[in-house]
């Protein structure tokens, strides 16, 4: 089916990224975060073009000359790709416009980053030092012309492109290649420096100064060197082969992945033309290759991490814990009383790892069930489910091997939960289990009491700092019964293959979710059409389904209220119909990444309130296992209504969605709403209810 009303999920994406490269551009945003924006922007566009870039060249490669290839849309995927250049290119050079006005502002506030060529004296032997000690041995120099091919690039990594000759003669000219080794030594280096200014140095500036040693044995005496990097596509190719296990197939699909087609080649605009022509010619790239020029630096995402050399931010959160956990001494006594919604990164995630914790200790407590999606390198988590089996619980992680750029952690973390005893699930074939749930039961005389939680968000105590998320711990036994079912279901998807059909309180795709959906979208309808008060809230990180979509505009233009908050992707044309009514869309990017997703149905007064780990898009409502979790308790529901309204309120932080993408900020009249910031200061200042 095709929505020739729908602009490209792809093109909507590339708005949301403009949305972030605004941020780095907001003088009202501090140094150090607008550098961080660049970071995110930076590596935002890297996983774009190994995902959705390999995808649509993919595809323009096997089905060519055919139309209507972009998941559902008219639009030809070979001008769906042209456009995406023509965009990356202009935000490219928006990008470096707003890169030269941060270095100049840095250099106003006395952080320097000097090159090669501008040191002085003291500086220089310093980094002469620095290299011996530190870079050499991290290095290998490859002479690349003496080789029939290009030696293997990595994903993530940036090369110096370097050209050696001999000033007496321009005929003896050499390439070689230098992998900056960033991965192991940072890309940062301090510099010494006098009185209160910070000199730094790029770890790729640090080679440079000593090229002349490094290839001092070939009697060079002429170097020119240009930083570059190349994307690949990450697309994880899986053999069908019914003797290979899940595992040995992730295996073997990650070692292909190293070596995928080139689909983004940057290079520094200012390279030698020899060495480009030669770079072009043998990474086997044509005039339909995304060769993108930019400037000197390239891998800005590697800026998240710019040093931590700039004045206390007055203005850091500092999360706490939710006023009904803070005086009670387990999270367990609290939550088999009343639900408790917490709102990360405002509330600690700790209360998460404490709820773990405590069952891992628990002597009645028998078992503990949950998935695991991305987790941080250090996981507390994970940790506290380990011990749990070292204590003779019956512990039990649905891991999903296949979490994009993940997998390699999670094979990781499989064979570290197997050889503590903890069993693992490792997925279904052709889906991807990104619900974000977790059961515990626990023998309470003569009966099992079961609870636990339901997340939008990772299990990751790391992102979980700085990604908006909403998580319910809960006892409701319907609840606990559905999470029970999903469980059954991941234990065995064949023989249990209508356990989710029954889940009567969660709402869980791919069976169930959808159908539900459109129910809940027409009964606002029926209600503005008999003249009652009919409304939907969504908030999203993506909206791209083309039916539902397309039900939204219905519902709109019979009269539902319809307020969309929608973080990224967001594929609805503007309604041209002089009737019709468009629903108010609006996206909210500052410091805190918006993850959370919250839907929420007027139902006449009722307001069917969700979170939910599924955005709105095909792949997570018909091709994943997720779970959406209605809000029952009123005093909650109210609560997390009112924080939806404050998002709506932003006039800050909120940019109007439309078809063009001009990320015009919302213009509200009153008082200045930043909801980040509203949100934060109304949650630390709530006061327990528990007793």
């Amino acid at each position: 089916m095709s929505f020739p009303n729908h602009v490209p999920r792809d093109i909507s994406w590339l708005g949301f990224n403009a949305r972030v490269l605004q941020e780095a551009n907001d003088p009202t945003v501090s140094l150090k975060e607008r550098i961080k924006f660049l970071g995110i922007f930076s590596n935002n566009m890297d996983e774009f073009f190994r995902v959705r870039v390999a995808t649509l060249k993919r595809m323009t490669d096997l089905t060519k000359g055919r139309k209507k290839l972009n998941m559902h849309l008219e639009s030809d995927a070979g001008d769906v790709l042209n456009s995406i250049l023509q965009i990356v290119l202009k935000q490219q050079s928006e990008f470096d416009r707003i890169w030269t006005s941060i270095r100049s502002e840095l250099k106003r506030n006395g952080i320097i980053i000097k090159t090669d060529t501008q040191l002085n004296v003291k500086q220089k032997q310093f980094v002469i030092e620095y290299f011996e000690r530190e870079v050499r041995s991290n290095i290998i120099p490859l002479m690349i012309q003496s080789l029939p091919e290009l030696p293997y690039l990595r994903e993530k990594s940036i090369y110096l492109g370097v050209v050696m000759q001999k000033k007496n003669s321009a005929y003896h000219q050499q390439y070689a290649l230098i992998e900056v080794p960033s991965r192991t030594l940072g890309r940062f280096v301090q510099l010494p420096s006098s009185g209160n200014e910070i000199h730094l140095i790029l770890l790729e500036d640090v080679i440079r100064v000593n090229l002349p040693y490094i290839f001092t044995y070939f009697g060079y005496d002429h170097f020119e060197s240009h930083i570059f990097k190349v994307t690949k596509d990450a697309e994880l190719d899986l053999d069908n082969d019914v003797s290979t296990s899940l595992v040995e197939k992730m295996q073997k699909g990650l070692k292909k992945r190293r070596k995928g087609k080139t689909v983004r080649f940057v290079y520094d605009k200012e390279m030698n033309s020899g060495l480009l022509n030669y770079l072009i010619r043998k990474l086997k790239l044509d005039n339909k290759s995304n060769i993108i020029p930019g400037g000197r630096i390239h891998n800005f995402r590697h800026f998240m991490d710019f040093p931590d050399v700039f004045p206390p931010d007055k203005t850091k959160f500092a999360s706490v814990p939710h006023p009904d956990l803070r005086t009670a001494k387990r999270v367990t006594d609290v939550i088999s009383k009343k639900d408790v919604l917490l709102h990360f990164p405002y509330h600690s995630f700790n209360s998460v790892i404490d709820l773990l914790r405590e069952a891992a200790m628990d002597p009645d407590v028998s078992s503990i069930k949950i998935t695991a999606y991305r987790l941080a390198p250090e996981s507390k988590v994970i940790n506290a489910l380990i011990n749990a089996a070292r204590n003779g619980k019956k512990v039990e992680v649905m891991l999903e091997l296949k979490a994009r750029f993940d997998e390699e952690a999670n094979l990781e973390w499989k064979n570290v939960l197997e050889e503590e005893g903890v069993k693992v699930i490792l997925g279904i074939p052709n889906m991807k289990v990104h619900a974000k749930i977790c059961v515990i039961k626990k023998r309470m005389g003569n009966k099992t009491i079961q609870y636990g939680f339901v997340s939008t968000g990772n299990l990751n105590e790391r992102t979980a700092n700085f990604y908006g998320d909403h998580c319910l711990l809960t006892s409701n036994r319907n609840i606990m019964a559905d999470i029970n079912k999903i469980f059954f279901y991941l234990e065995n998807p064949a023989a249990h293959a209508s356990a989710l059909t029954e889940c009567k309180t969660l709402l869980v795709s791919p069976v169930g979710m959808r159908k539900q959906l459109d129910v809940f979208i027409d009964r606002e309808i029926r209600n503005a059409k008999k003249g009652l008060p009919a409304g939907i809230i969504l908030k999203l990180n993506s909206l791209s389904d083309g039916q539902l979509v397309e039900k939204l505009n219905e519902a709109s233009n019979k009269g539902v209220e319809v307020k969309l908050i929608i973080r990224g992707i967001y594929t609805m044309k503007k309604v041209v119909k002089k009737k019709d009514k468009t629903p108010q869309a609006t996206s909210i990017v500052d410091r805190f990444l918006e993850h959370a997703r919250v839907m929420v149905f007027h139902n006449n007064g009722k307001r069917d309130t969700y979170i939910s780990s599924a955005d709105w898009m095909v792949r997570n409502l018909d091709h994943r296992v997720e779970a959406a979790c209605p809000i029952i308790d009123e005093k909650i529901k109210k609560e997390l209504i009112g924080i939806l309204g404050i998002q709506l309120r932003d006039n800050v932080k909120a940019r109007v969605l439309d078809r063009d993408f001009t990320n015009n900020y919302v213009n509200l009249p009153g008082k200045k709403v930043r909801s980040q910031d509203e949100i934060y200061g109304q949650l630390s200042k709530l006061k327990t209810t528990y007793s």
